[in-house]
């Protein structure tokens, strides 16, 4: 059973040192200085919203998300770097922030929920799976 001092909300630029903290365990061969620099240009996007996941006031989970349309899905949520403290994973506590994250959504008028993880990252295929995610294309990125 889940701790009754589980809350979610939205979080800001203010908070982006406890942030770091957690991408840096999802994201162990980036420096820290470049993902500061991330995060701190993707806090500027209008359509994006950070999530946190606090436990007991302390923040053991975070994820991003992009306010988009597009044809087949109409209005949606798309998610990137799901991130649980790993010291605290398997605990049922990642399950709780995607269902909180999907109760904004549908209290907003989103249509659907679309994530990107790791291809290597056959942990969290599992979790999605489970979760009612289905696979309908494929991610393509092209560096310049």
């Amino acid at each position: 059973m889940l701790s009754e001092n589980l809350l979610t909300k939205t979080l800001s630029k203010t908070d982006i040192p406890d942030i770091l903290q957690l991408v840096l365990q999802l994201n162990k061969d980036y420096k820290k200085s470049q993902m500061l620099i991330y995060l701190n240009e993707m806090f500027e996007y209008k359509t994006y919203t950070c999530f946190g996941l606090f436990l007991d006031g302390a923040l053991i989970g975070v994820t991003s998300g992009w306010t988009t349309t597009k044809l087949y899905s109409g209005k949606q949520l798309e998610m990137d770097n799901v991130i649980i403290d790993s010291t605290l994973q398997s605990k049922g506590y990642g399950k709780f922030l995607e269902e909180e994250i999907c109760n904004w959504c549908r209290s907003r008028g989103y249509k659907s929920v679309e994530l990107n993880t790791y291809v290597k990252n056959s942990r969290s295929h599992k979790f999605y799976f489970s979760q009612g995610y289905q696979i309908i294309g494929y991610h393509f990125e092209k560096e310049l």
